[in-house]
């Protein structure tokens, strides 16, 4: 069995897959978390295979008892919890006169609120412990809000706050929190069916690789206290500013 865990809430198919496989092979107990368990039966076997450790947990990260029972399960009988990583997107486009008070409430729940939850249950376990990673992955809605997506950056905005005050608060009780910035379209199926012109052009390294942002995140766990990053912008060479 692991000696240290890993949550990756948001385990898809793309970047959080990455991420967990990236922690499983450092021997890292990858605990995998989707609102739908039956989704998570590819990775969980992927990385078994790779003689790693998977285990899979269906939960709806907006609820509060859920996120709770998931943090205990995981310390109580799999491995303490060295890092969390928070991966939920969310990302939708709505014109502002059509974006009724319910799609709001949603993807600010699924963007920002199930973020200080998983964000807080980390800090409970890790504090007395004092060390631990929490990451959060933010988008260009974290920093820029554009047409459409008023929803989506107000909640990704909230996200990106939330990191900032967690890494004032829990910095000095030798937990590292941080928050990164995925400006760019990541390879991903659906990318390649409904962008196909941008898919193209990633042969020339304009799309996002979702191990090589794995490999950031390892990157961030392991710095050392005295240069850790907070922030920590990704994007291909030929992403607009």
């Amino acid at each position: 069995m692991a000696e240290q865990a890993i949550i990756v809430i948001g385990a898809g198919d793309a970047l959080g897959g990455a991420i967990a496989r990236r922690f499983a092979r450092e021997g890292y107990a990858a605990v995998l978390v989707r609102r739908h368990a039956d989704q998570l039966e590819a990775l969980t076997a992927a990385i078994r295979d790779a003689g790693g450790e998977a285990h899979p947990f269906g939960v709806d990260a907006r609820q509060e008892d859920q996120v709770v029972a998931l943090f205990e399960k995981v310390e109580a009988d799999i491995a303490p919890v060295e890092v969390c990583v928070f991966n939920i997107g969310a990302n939708v486009r709505f014109p502002i006169v059509e974006t009724t008070a319910r799609v709001f409430t949603k993807v600010w729940e699924m963007a920002c609120f199930s973020g200080f939850l998983a964000g807080r249950e980390a800090a409970k376990v890790m504090t007395p412990r004092g060390r631990g990673t929490i990451l959060f992955t933010g988008a260009t809605a974290s920093v820029r809000g554009r047409d459409g997506f008023a929803a989506f950056s107000a909640a990704k905005h909230g996200l990106r706050a939330l990191a900032q005050s967690m890494a004032r608060e829990l910095g000095p009780k030798g937990l590292h929190v941080a928050h990164t910035i995925i400006d760019g379209a990541i390879d991903t199926q659906w990318i390649a069916e409904n962008f196909p012109q941008r898919y193209a052009s990633k042969a020339e390294g304009g799309i996002l690789n979702p191990e090589h942002i794995a490999e950031a995140y390892w990157n961030l766990h392991v710095q050392p206290r005295d240069a850790w990053t907070h922030e920590l912008d990704l994007r291909p060479w030929m992403e607009a500013w």
